[in-house]
């Protein structure tokens, strides 16, 4: 039989070229002139769309999101990844939040609340768990001969996941009567230890896509009952 052709790595280094790009720019706005004095520690990220820099911070955030579909794209080119699989759902929950966060600006409180805002807050909740998810669950299949790497991005995965928690205990406090969640936890410098966090957990995933030099087919041959190879047709 003859096998695979063997696929070129263009497609992984282009999706972690956009996703290293999109970061740069990100972590750029928290050195840059006119957004270098909005708090990393009390401000979310998402502060910066706020500012006259904001199409930094769109661009940024896109990058990211196409670069994640394009690793995530990349998975499943080779096989290691089924088109249809929960792994791939949360992947793509993650990129629509991305490009929800960038078409709807977290709520500007000087003004007021608003749809949009609203929209931000909960696609922000959804990016951030589900990447983690698609992670952990995708390990599995990505890595099925590496359990080293298995292990690493499955802790990528879930240490994401235990920096969310932390938010979700300040909410449980605030219902129990307590402060305000957004104050409970230094809610922006949790944010971006949780976004960093995943951005290696992506990556971590990510790299069984350099790993692969060929499409991985699966059952593509069976032992016939005289002992010779023979194609699966079913």
């Amino acid at each position: 039989m003859t096998p695979p052709a063997r696929t070129s790595p263009a497609d992984t280094v282009a999706g972690f070229a956009a996703l290293a790009t999109g970061i740069v720019l990100v972590a750029l706005l928290h050195v840059l002139p006119g957004t270098a004095d909005i708090s990393p520690v009390s401000r979310t990220i998402s502060q910066y769309a706020l500012t006259d820099s904001r199409w930094i911070f769109d661009l940024g955030v896109v990058l990211v999101a196409v670069g994640s579909a394009v690793l995530l794209f990349a998975l499943i080119r080779r096989g290691l990844l089924a088109p249809v699989s929960a792994a791939g759902v949360f992947g793509a929950l993650w990129t629509a939040s991305l490009l929800l966060i960038v078409a709807f600006p977290k709520t500007n409180w000087a003004v007021g609340p608003s749809l949009g805002g609203t929209i931000h807050r909960y696609a922000s909740m959804v990016a951030f768990i589900a990447l983690p998810l698609a992670v952990i669950i995708g390990a599995r299949s990505v890595f099925r001969h590496s359990p080293t790497a298995r292990r690493i991005a499955v802790f990528f995965g879930i240490t994401s996941l235990m920096w969310f928690g932390l938010i979700l205990v300040g909410v449980l406090n605030m219902l129990a009567g307590g402060e305000a969640w957004w104050t409970f936890v230094p809610l922006g410098l949790v944010e971006r230890l949780m976004a960093l966090n995943e951005m290696f957990a992506l990556a971590a995933l990510g790299y069984g896509a350099l790993r692969v030099k060929q499409p991985i087919e699966e059952n593509m041959t069976q032992v016939t009952p005289e002992g010779e190879p023979g194609l699966v047709t079913s």
